[in-house]
């Protein structure tokens, strides 16, 4: 058993590849832990029919927290490999000019979208609400173009909550014309979000001559997910085509999958 760990803000969510057949997809039942509860972890990887035999991942919560997930994964003799941005993974290139800035997280997200194309591709967009909103480029020729980041849809409302006097945490609906303080901090995220998607699609589109395929991400992709198909329909039908976004579980712990599966342990 390989471990797969995609150590995040708020969440950390782990999955798992047999090591006996590696290449297989990984498990698809992947578990998630809130916060900072490595406790969670620790009786988790106890609860494990059979010690793995390693883990690799990612962590963009800090060094602290990259150590301590380390050292529970030490304690049940699994050794721990965090994965970096590189300029180069896989067939996967690097447009950042500083390709190690880019987020781990982000750049295993986009060799899991990767891992499930044929070799001949559209360019694609990744758009991933998490605790921040990430929307990533990568053209036919597997060259990452850039992206944008953005506070995702919880982030968005608990600003406007504690940053101002009298707005609240908003629970609201979407609506084209709000009505009322609720539906208008709700329809503001929204279309900030879907704004930033459509303006991405927009761009790979003038970019790469042709329609880019869009996947989404994450956990606050229920709640802007109608405002954006929305206005992607609008946009696309000013081309004849509307696209409609593939919604993928975990494409993080895809990445570390492929890249498990492509860096196999040496042998004794």
């Amino acid at each position: 058993m390989i471990i797969l760990i995609d150590s995040g803000n708020s969440r950390l969510k782990v999955g798992w590849l047999d090591a006996a057949n590696a290449d297989a997809p990984r498990e698809p039942a992947a578990v998630a832990f809130e916060g900072v509860d490595l406790d969670a972890l620790d009786r988790w990887l106890a609860a494990l029919p059979r010690r793995p035999q390693r883990a690799i991942g990612v962590n963009v919560a800090g060094e602290a927290r990259g150590k301590a997930i380390a050292a529970i994964l030490e304690k049940h003799g699994c050794g721990m490999t965090w994965s970096p941005s590189q300029a180069a993974t896989l067939g996967l290139v690097n447009g950042y000019r500083k390709p190690t800035q880019l987020g781990a997280d982000r750049w295993a997200s986009l060799l899991g979208v990767l891992s499930r194309l044929p070799q001949d591709h559209p360019p694609f967009v990744l758009a991933s609400f998490g605790t921040a909103t990430t929307i990533d480029t990568v053209g036919p020729d597997n060259v990452f173009a850039g992206g944008l980041i953005l506070p995702g849809p919880a982030m968005m409302r608990n600003a406007l909550a504690h940053g101002t006097a009298n707005l609240p945490v908003a629970n609201g609906q979407v609506v084209a014309y709000p009505a009322d303080t609720h539906e208008a901090i709700a329809s503001g995220i929204a279309a900030a979000q879907a704004g930033a998607v459509v303006r991405q699609w927009l761009a790979g589109r003038q970019r790469y001559g042709q329609t880019p395929q869009i996947f989404a991400a994450g956990g606050g992709w229920p709640e802007v997910h109608q405002e954006i198909e929305r206005l992607l329909a609008d946009a696309g039908g000013a081309f004849g085509a509307t696209p409609v976004p593939v919604y993928l579980d975990h494409p993080v712990l895809d990445g570390l999958a492929a890249i498990a599966r492509a860096n196999p342990p040496a042998a004794d």
